[in-house]
């Protein structure tokens, strides 16, 4: 059996059912294939399950990609402000939370069900819990199989995602089907995601698990000034999982525990006009207790501040505001929010997200070499990039 349609998108996730509402209001016949039974997961987990949905100051500098202009064509195409648009028309209330963060008030649900609402009103077919076993091109057209029929199209979008979070459905067909038409891949690696780390550092984290606090963290010239978790497996928080996107294994990451003040000058002022006072009721003053503690402990300090050498504040103030620690790795795919890496963007029309050598097949959102930061960019740009892809399939 065979079946016709003008576009096939393969993966009802984000970018999958951006690009099949915006074909479908365009006339195009849609089908819109996905393995899992219920489409939406990513979006359904995601901000607590109120979903990050976008974040009000988008732009391209937000983005990694071995071409960092690339972003540029689909983010002007559809912005941030157009997807907040098509939150109001269907009544979403929502609110910033912080870093022009948007999050839902009620559930992420909101999303999926406005998706597949505009799917409906765009005429696109759905076909969920189904197993495509290939794909290929036959003449000018392209097919999939499933269940040994043929499905035939003009356009087909891969829209796959990566392979962060294989738990909900994560698996690495995209990348064989840009393989299997011969498009080059960027590595893949795991992104804003939780690093691990020695079995000296993951005893301090034990000791702290649960605390949180502000903190730079550097990896090179790249920073980010957000919380910091100490969980019993290592460090997480959000400034954590942005520097995961740049680190590179073997190297260290720089963490400035009190970022708005400088601890040399600080002691030394205290050393002056406070000499008897104890180095760790000092260090409780700017940072928590348990912390504190562990860092006193750790340089060896104690006793009243006038007993401490100059060269012993300077190693105690470094410890704070220069923290150098080596992660050993990170945990993986399994927490792992989105991928690094993935179908090369030279490969792909910056304007219309179509390969540049195969007319007609299209890839968007995280199966791409585009990897946003952390705060509601990867939806962005599986918005702005479905958006794209569908007014051109």
């Amino acid at each position: 059996m065979t079946e016709k349609y003008d576009v096939i998108i393969v993966g009802a996730g984000a970018a999958g059912m951006m690009s099949a509402i915006e074909a479908g209001k365009r006339g195009r016949r849609v089908l819109l294939i996905d393995h899992a039974k219920k489409i939406g997961e990513k979006i359904r987990i995601s901000g607590g399950g109120r979903c990050n949905f976008t974040n009000i100051n988008t732009h391209p500098c937000k983005f990694i990609s071995n071409n960092p202009k690339f972003v540029i064509s689909a983010l002007k195409q559809y912005t941030q402000n157009d997807f907040i648009e098509l939150i109001k028309k269907h009544d979403i209330r929502f609110h910033e939370k912080k870093l022009g963060q948007l999050f839902c008030d009620e559930s992420a649900q909101q999303i999926i069900d406005m998706l597949l609402l505009e799917c409906e009103a765009a005429n696109v077919i759905l076909k969920v819990d189904t197993l495509i076993t290939d794909i290929d091109k036959q003449g000018d057209k392209y097919f999939a199989v499933i269940d040994s029929n043929k499905y035939f199209c003009d356009s087909l979008i891969i829209a796959t995602g990566g392979l962060s979070i294989p738990k909900i459905g994560a698996t690495k067909f995209g990348y064989d089907i840009a393989q299997k038409f011969n498009l080059n891949i960027v590595e893949t690696l795991p992104a804003l995601v939780p690093l691990t780390f020695s079995e000296k550092i993951l005893a301090i984290c034990k000791e702290l698990t649960g605390l949180s606090v502000e903190a730079v963290v550097s990896f090179k010239k790249i920073l980010f000034q957000e919380g910091m978790l100490f969980t019993h497996r290592g460090l997480s928080g959000p400034s954590i999982l942005q520097i995961s996107s740049h680190w590179k294994l073997g190297k260290d990451i720089k963490i400035n525990l009190s970022p708005k003040l400088p601890i040399i000058k600080f002691l030394t002022d205290k050393k002056n006009s406070n000499p008897k006072q104890d180095i760790n009721i000092i260090i409780s003053e700017i940072l928590p207790k348990r912390l504190a503690v562990i860092i006193c402990n750790e340089n060896n300090v104690s006793g009243n501040i006038c007993e401490l050498s100059n060269k012993i504040l300077v190693k105690l103030s470094n410890s704070i505001n220069a923290w150098s620690i080596n992660p050993t790795g990170t945990e993986g795919y399994r927490t792992a929010e989105v991928t690094l890496g993935g179908i090369d963007t030279n490969e792909i029309s910056s304007k219309t997200m179509m390969s540049k050598k195969h007319a007609g097949l299209f890839f968007i959102g995280e199966v791409v070499d585009v990897t946003g930061h952390l705060g509601g960019y990867n939806f962005q740009w599986a918005w702005s990039s479905g958006y794209v892809a569908g007014r051109y399939a």
